[in-house]
């Protein structure tokens, strides 16, 4: 029987945690460290933290901060926003994050596949696909944050 699990996804901007509606108006919300501490009081099953702004601004994941949440985080942990190559991924999983999350980069086709292949957890990888209906009320598929469409 399957049972419920409580997976919180949290979403990063500039190192702080933010809130958004339908992907607008982000709304800061505080320190992920101190957030982390409050979801392990709640025995929250899992944790994905998404980086809004990292592959839009074209910067890398925040591998400083990253290392500090592992260290108070108990429970599994997931990141995504940045990532752009295998050393990413690998550094990530390097730093005790489980799951690597990524959207922009899935589009690149046989790029992850190859980085799959030389990762030993491929278990370790989730596409995230972030879809908004259109004016027709027809479901988009965007990445970079619902900026952009696919090719």
């Amino acid at each position: 029987m399957l049972q419920t699990r409580v997976i919180p996804c949290l979403l990063l901007k500039h190192l702080g945690l933010v809130k958004t509606v339908k992907f607008n108006d982000p709304t800061y919300l505080g320190d992920p460290i101190n957030i982390v501490k409050i979801f392990n009081d709640k025995e929250v099953d899992e944790l994905i933290f998404l980086d809004i702004t990292a592959t839009v601004e074209n910067t890398n994941p925040p591998f400083s901060l990253l290392a500090k949440i592992t260290t108070e985080c108990f429970m599994p942990l997931g990141y995504g926003g940045g990532i752009r190559r295998i050393q990413d991924v690998e550094r990530i999983l390097s730093l005790g994050v489980e799951k690597i999350v990524i959207n922009s980069y899935a589009r690149r086709g046989p790029v992850i596949h190859h980085s799959r292949r030389r990762l030993r957890r491929s278990q370790a990888v989730v596409v995230s696909i972030d879809v908004k209906k259109n004016l027709a009320n027809r479901y988009e598929v965007f990445t970079q944050s619902v900026r952009k469409l696919p090719v």
